[in-house]
């Protein structure tokens, strides 16, 4: 019998938000890994489940991959989970499922809870094209790297950050996208005190300087504005043109050329070209 890894999402605040597909894959799977076992333990006491747990985190992935890996091959089945939402997103559960894939063992994924998503759809923002950004570096320089290579980013962009770290990040932000930025805060999603934050990045950080900010954030940050199209003017074309044929193009190629290249009509072209050698 062929096992299989299952990627079983968890409530990210609200213990209702646990599936019944969900819960009946806990129950049925051999063992679940999980990364912190204390955690995942409460919500199987919450469910009533008890089932054989193997801790699998950031710094044990390796060693326990390798050992999670040879259950699945001897036929077993496991439920990967992580603290909060779906395993193998910002997660090192990733790894665990590109030794699966390579190893051709069946990975299914089950819906569930995500944050991003949560927060993206109650954001305000964009929804229609968005880049997932994960947690952003503790390190200065390489979190202003980071921003900098979404500086002409026109999707909305998401990012996880914790309380302690929020006002560094938002601070970096101004200084790379502008501080008239628009961003959503969205913190303590599903729970008691969910709230939505929509204002600036400038707003953002002067709000957070007065008051210390709690819980678990979701950022989501609008793209940068489309450049603005430049529409090319019978002027434009005229000066093309004659541009062309001082390279020793004919008149007629050089018109080609030039409505081609601006996406004009020849006859435009034509008039404009000959408007400015009258």
């Amino acid at each position: 019998m062929a096992g299989m890894l299952y990627l079983v999402p968890t409530p990210i605040g609200n213990l209702r938000d646990i599936s019944v597909r969900c819960r009946e894959t806990l129950e049925q799977a051999d063992f679940i890994a999980a990364e912190d076992t204390r955690v995942t333990l409460k919500l199987l006491n919450h469910l009533g489940i008890k089932k054989s747990l193997v801790s699998y985190y950031e710094h044990n992935k390796t060693q326990k991959g390798d050992f999670i890996l040879e259950r699945i091959r001897s036929g077993e089945t496991c439920a990967l989970v992580s603290d909060a939402g779906s395993p193998a997103i910002s997660d090192p559960g990733e790894d665990l499922v590109k030794a699966c894939a390579a190893a051709g063992i069946t990975v299914c994924a089950i819906p569930g809870p995500c944050a991003a998503i949560t927060a993206l759809s109650i954001s305000g923002q964009a929804t229609g094209r968005f880049c997932f950004e994960g947690f952003l570096s503790t390190a200065k320089k390489s979190r202003r790297e980071h921003l900098e290579a979404l500086i002409q980013e026109q999707r909305t962009m998401i990012f996880y950050e914790a309380p302690h770290k929020l006002l560094a990040t938002l601070e970096s932000m101004a200084e790379v996208f502008g501080p008239d930025r628009s961003i959503s805060l969205c913190r303590e999603l599903t729970k008691l005190h969910e709230e939505v934050i929509r204002t600036t990045l400038s707003g953002a950080i002067s709000l957070y300087q007065q008051q210390p900010p709690k819980g678990e954030f979701v950022l989501i940050v609008a793209g940068a504005p489309a450049p603005e199209k430049h529409t090319p003017t019978p002027q434009d074309a005229a000066s093309r043109v004659e541009e062309l044929m001082q390279t020793g193009c004919s008149r007629k190629d050089a018109i080609k050329q030039t409505a081609q290249e601006l996406g004009l009509p020849k006859n435009t072209v034509y008039e404009a070209a000959l408007a400015l050698s009258e």
